[in-house]
């Protein structure tokens, strides 16, 4: 892997707490990316589950290495895999799983089954406060049905990928959860994330990618990996007004405080 300048790092400050490396577009690079996000910087990784198979490739890349940890879970938008809630409480009992999740509401592309959607996520969420495990969140256009369901289980764990209001976000802080954020904040239209940055206490955010997805800038629309999480850094950084390697060591101390490693 060749790595620019802005991504050498001199420390493994980098957890990306949210990536999903079982995906097809890192077949045939997988082993030698991974090998080398870990010799540059990257500390460890939260590889996400959306389903029951895609659980046995993650708790794989985990038992295959020592800096990656699973999450499982069954995304909403992976409700007819036919994964059910009782697969994933035995796929959790894995060593190397630290959260459920990828799990939550998204009603931008399948709000036709909003009821469906709601029973899964409560569940789970059920499940993962009965084994005291966090859980990982997706939330695309549901923050009022998403908020409420937190404020009624209330578990541990992160909204991932925050696209909401600071109120929102204010909400979700009190809760005791983490937000996440990702490459999304250095895009030009991310309007309301570096107000949602500034307000919410330090030791409530977390840094992650989505990968393959969502690269940062100059790098979106690229193939995404850990090692993009230092231009991440970067930018909250000049947000807040401090330095990246100040921003990269309280996210992972953050990270480990959540999921136990």
């Amino acid at each position: 892997m060749i790595y620019p300048d802005e991504l050498k790092l001199f420390k493994n400050l980098i957890i990306d707490t949210h990536a999903h490396y079982d995906d097809e577009k890192f077949d045939g690079i997988r082993d030698e990316l991974l090998c080398s996000l870990n010799k540059n910087g990257v500390d460890k990784i939260v590889t996400c589950a959306v389903d029951g198979f895609s659980a046995e490739k993650t708790l794989a890349l985990a038992e295959k290495y020592d800096f990656v940890y699973a999450a499982v879970g069954i995304h909403p938008g992976n409700l007819q895999s036919g994964t059910t809630v009782e697969e994933i409480r035995v796929l959790s009992s894995h060593e190397k799983c630290v959260a459920i999740g990828e799990i939550g509401l998204d009603y931008y592309w399948t709000s036709d089954n909003r009821k469906e959607q709601l029973k899964f996520f409560e569940d789970q969420i059920i499940l993962a406060n009965e084994l005291d495990l966090p859980i990982i969140v997706h939330d695309r256009d549901a923050h009022a049905d998403t908020l409420e369901i937190l404020k009624h289980y209330k578990p541990q764990g992160v909204l991932h990928c925050f696209s909401g209001s600071t109120e929102t976000a204010m909400g979700i802080i009190k809760l005791g959860m983490y937000i996440g954020v990702g490459g999304i904040v250095t895009f030009k239209n991310a309007k309301k994330l570096p107000e949602v940055i500034k307000a919410i206490p330090k030791d409530r955010l977390l840094l992650e990618t989505d990968c393959p997805y969502l690269a940062p800038e100059p790098y979106r629309g690229k193939l995404c990996h850990s090692g993009y999480i230092a231009l991440t850094a970067q930018k909250v950084a000049e947000i807040l007004g401090t330095k990246r390697d100040e921003v990269l060591y309280q996210t992972r101390e953050n990270a480990k405080n959540l999921f136990g490693f």
